[in-house]
């Protein structure tokens, strides 16, 4: 089976991706995703900046019904999953969670991967990013 990123601009191209923000020459605000402006000084300039592969799950929710447009529902339909925001210590990410019920919680130690976002009409899976828990990790 094939696969292909949601979007390649969001990571840094390597094997396995990483993301990738953007830190101001200016203030030094770190982004994700990247933006043209600062959102703190808009005097500096935005520059590719990689992310940390590891962080924590600093809040989280369950996206227990389909999101709106562009989301693309499964071929089997909406599947209940975690999203949260993660903290990467230089920026929050706003990111699924794949973590069960049981183990998710704010603090969890969670590691960069990426998950199925739907299946192109030829059968590719597209991969976004998401974050799974991070066994090394913990406190």
């Amino acid at each position: 089976m094939t696969s292909r990123l949601i979007d390649d601009g969001l990571f840094d191209g390597a094997d396995p991706p990483r993301l990738v923000g953007a830190r101001c020459t200016g203030c030094g605000t770190v982004v994700f995703p990247r933006q043209d402006s600062c959102p703190r000084c808009s005097d500096g300039t935005m520059s590719a900046h990689p992310l940390p592969l590891r962080g924590r799950v600093w809040s989280w929710t369950l996206q227990a019904f389909p999101p709106k447009p562009p989301y693309r529902p499964p071929a089997d339909g909406h599947r209940p999953y975690h999203v949260g925001y993660v903290d990467l210590g230089e920026v929050l990410v706003e990111a699924r969670l794949e973590v069960s019920r049981q183990e998710v919680e704010i603090g969890l130690p969670v590691r960069l991967t990426t998950t199925p976002a739907y299946q192109d009409e030829d059968g590719t899976d597209v991969l976004t990013f998401a974050f799974r828990p991070d066994r090394g990790g913990r406190r």
